[in-house]
């Protein structure tokens, strides 16, 4: 087992199937009979639908069915809600919206979906839809948060004044008011977290299927959260026994938060199956993806920092505005929640105030995306430092490192209520700037100096939280002796299948190659919230671990019963029970095989080894992490360079560490796709999606990442059985504070204090000329005059 235990780098088992071409994804599976979706979306954001004319569409060559809003409400097709709103966690009452499968009376956005043809291929569903005639009322849109909370602005639903859906705040506003009349320096900076889309490379795929014998459904779909969709799916929108709905879930190429529920179109292919009584397939172009995907981000903040002479913090009031678009789906509250409560971050500060505001706007509904509220909070607080540093005159490291939170503080309360349990930023940030070669960081900026580009570097930090919900996981052996691993989470790129396998096969010695495991199908695993919010290491691994602990108590029963001794004289190492004090031992594997004889075993003892073990989140975990980048930027063309990435990453106990490296390297490829590239655009007026395609939605490419220097620090945490932390979104959180840190310190000497996300060429070239103009001196016709003469 030394191989494949416990912190090695053991290679992934999923990669031998992906790489060969063996993957099974939902566009691979195509049952007898299958016939395929399209969607006709709103070309409106904001409109009443006076009537919907399908009769052309419905003679259209092979078509099967076209459904609309009105046939959901006659057959009594219900929507679905959001999964929780601030009153759920105690805080006060908000608008809950109710997002129907198709709409019958209003579109709110430009992607609402309309009507559902299904017919015989897929391009014919698609020509059919192009005849639908819908007579739409236009209404005008909004699409910024800071411009819907006007007074003159539409209305997006009726009860919603000003488009507030709800609120949340923490902190001590009093304190906090009364550190700022206090104190020697206030900074403020005003953020906007640009708008993103997740960009899976797998778009979003479902097929329906409906057993007219059994009165059942099975949906295949690309989702992040099998067990959750079919929860949200029977109860809201079928309105069906959960019993009556099978959902499985195969490969998934990426989620990100995107795939973590339900959509429209997981209702409309059930539905369909139903009417047609064949499998209806639907799978999203790259066009309809960008339109009708859940966003990420989309949160503008204004942000103070009071701090004393000597450049200690004294308190952080911060005031955001966060965009839910058209509906409240999924987990929308989480980031408006998190991107609040984390701003204080690792830092020791005593008075903190936030507050933050969902707003509806006319445009595609936001929820998690790879980070969730803590890339928003992070890039708060670390603005706030670097100009802090600018405007006190003191160097941006310095003064992080005067205010971190001490090990000696720890476990350590914050302002917002958390309790930190373990960590030493100190030593990371000591750790990072060996990593980073900060000693010869001068000798590389004179050196681009040299070449006419400019080289800045930001340092930052980060912490969040690891894992939500409660969660189980299962342990089977079957006759042969082999264990299958039974998963409540849902692997869509995380490695799973290898790093469970690790964990089981050090526990109970099984060898790794034995070892299957089992996800994504609510038929086959009893239960299962998913995976998001970086939760399987922690939730999953914990429950595991419990269910392990359950296997050993059960087999030690049936082992002394074969051994003939007491099961107090049993020891269990590498695999097997051995008595103590002679030379009678059984491995696991054989116990697991005797345990479904046909006879002769232990009373009570019933047949099989199998286990189940849950773990909750509370209290959670807290990974963190330093971050330092070096850009270079041309300041002729604005072109902005990502020289050099250099992290180290508090993950506790990294169980896989290449593993743990490989999702580190994935987030800070996101966190610098939103600093440079990535932005969903809507026009201002007609609430049109400008960013329709990869020829307008800047992605990161190869040659936009650079190589990173990595580093994991493990400090275990002392709230799971593991002592791990979580990694999955890590470098996600980090990574666009510290890209931006790093520009504005390259521009800054140039005049250039503040630059949004993203930093474009046109942007930075746009900052570089501003600051030129600014400060070229002011004409003066006298002078010319003088000169003249």
């Amino acid at each position: 087992m030394d191989n494949f235990g416990i912190g090695k780098s053991v290679k992934r088992v999923e990669d031998v199937r992906f790489l060969t071409g063996r993957g099974r994804y939902v566009d691979d599976i195509s049952p007898p009979g299958l016939c395929y979706g399209a969607v006709l979306l709103s070309t409106y954001a904001h409109a009443r639908i006076r009537s919907i004319d399908v009769s052309a569409a419905r003679n259209a060559p092979g078509v099967l069915c076209v459904l609309t809003g009105r046939d959901a409400v006659a057959c009594e097709i219900g929507g679905t809600p959001p999964l929780f709103m601030p009153e759920d966690m105690g805080g006060p009452p908000g608008f809950r919206t109710y997002r129907l499968a198709l709409c019958h009376e209003k579109v709110r956005y430009a992607g609402d979906r309309v009507a559902f043809v299904v017919a015989e291929t897929a391009n014919q569903a698609r020509d059919a839809v192009e005849l639908i005639e819908v007579d739409y009322d236009p209404l005008p849109a909004v699409v910024t948060p800071e411009e819907a909370i006007k007074d003159t602005a539409p209305q997006i639903h009726d009860g919603c004044a000003n488009n507030r859906c709800c609120f949340v705040a923490f902190g001590d506003q009093a304190a906090t008011d009364a550190a700022f009349e206090r104190a020697s320096h206030i900074v403020s900076v005003d953020i906007h977290n640009n708008r993103l889309t997740a960009n899976s490379i797998e778009p979003r795929a479902c097929i329906g299927e409906f057993n007219p014998a059994e009165d059942a459904y099975t949906l295949y779909t690309s989702s992040q959260n099998p067990h959750g969709v079919r929860t949200m799916i029977a109860t809201h929108a079928l309105r069906i026994p959960e019993s009556h709905l099978r959902v499985i879930s195969p490969d998934v190429g990426g989620g990100f938060g995107m795939k973590a529920d339900p959509y429209p179109e997981d209702v409309l292919v059930l539905w369909a199956a139903r009417i047609c009584c064949r499998p209806v397939k639907w799978v999203a172009s790259r066009s309809e993806s960008l339109l009708g995907d859940t966003h990420g981000r989309d949160q503008t903040v204004h942000a103070e920092m009071a701090l004393n002479s000597d450049g200690r913090i004294l308190g952080v009031r911060v005031n955001s505005l966060h965009g839910f678009g058209a509906y409240v789906v999924s987990a929308a509250v989480a980031p408006l929640v998190f991107s609040i409560r984390f701003v204080p971050s690792v830092y020791d500060i005593k008075a903190y105030h936030g507050f933050n505001v969902g707003v509806f706007t006319n445009t595609s509904p936001t929820g998690p995306y790879r980070g969730a509220g803590r890339p928003e909070a992070t890039f708060v607080i670390e603005r706030l430092l670097d100009i802090a540093a600018a405007r006190i005159g003191v160097d941006a490291i310095t003064l992080r490192r005067k205010n971190l939170i001490p090990t000696s503080a720890l476990p350590y309360s914050t302002a917002t209520g958390f309790i930190y349990d373990s960590g030493n930023f100190a030593e990371l940030l000591d750790r990072c700037l060996d990593l980073s070669g900060a000693a010869d960081y001068e000798g590389r900026r004179a050196e681009s100096a040299r070449k006419g580009l400019l080289r800045g570097r930001g340092t930052i930090f980060f912490i969040e939280q690891g894992g939500v919900f409660n969660d189980q996981m299962g342990l089977r052996f079957d006759p042969g002796g082999t264990v299958t691993i039974l998963a409540g989470t849902h692997s869509h790129g995380q490695s799973h299948a290898t790093v469970f396998a690790q964990l089981i096969s050090e526990w109970l010695g099984v060898p790794f190659d034995d070892i299957r495991y089992l996800q994504g199908d609510t038929d086959k695993v009893h239960f299962g919230r998913g995976t998001y919010a970086a939760r399987s290491s922690m939730i999953g691994g914990s429950a595991l671990r419990i269910a392990a602990d359950r296997i050993l108590q059960r087999a030690r029963i049936l082992a002394a019963h074969l051994l003939d001794v007491s099961p107090d004289q049993l020891v269990f190492e590498e695999g097997r029970f051995s008595a103590v004090g002679s030379d009678q031992s059984i491995s696991l594997m054989q116990v697991a095989q005797a345990s479904y004889r046909k006879g002769g075993l232990p009373p009570d003892f019933g047949v099989g080894l199998e286990a189940s073990g849950w773990w909750d989140t509370n209290p959670p975990n807290f990974p963190n992490g330093c971050h330092i980048c070096e850009v270079e930027i041309d300041p002729e063309t604005g072109h902005v360079r990502v020289d050099r990435y250099n992290a180290v990453d508090d993950v506790g106990r990294a169980l896989n560490p290449m593993i743990c490296e490989g999702q580190i390297m994935g987030g800070i490829a996101q966190g610098i796709g939103q600093a440079l590239l990535e932005e969903i655009i809507y026009d201002g007026e007609s609430g049109q999606l400008l960013t329709g395609s990869f020829m307008d939605y800047g992605m990161p490419r190869a040659d936009d990442i650079p190589r990173f220097n990595l580093s994991l620090a493990e400090i275990p945490c002392t709230t799971n059985p593991l002592g791990v932390k979580a990694v999955g979104e890590a470098g996600t959180i980090g990574a666009p504070a510290a890209v931006i840190n790093a520009v504005l310190d390259a521009l800054r000497p140039l005049g250039v204090s503040d630059i949004q996300m993203p930093a474009t060429p046109a942007r930075v070239w746009e900052a570089l000329r501003a600051a030129r103009t600014a400060q070229a001196p002011a004409f003066d016709s006298r002078e010319v005059t003088s000169i003249g003469h």
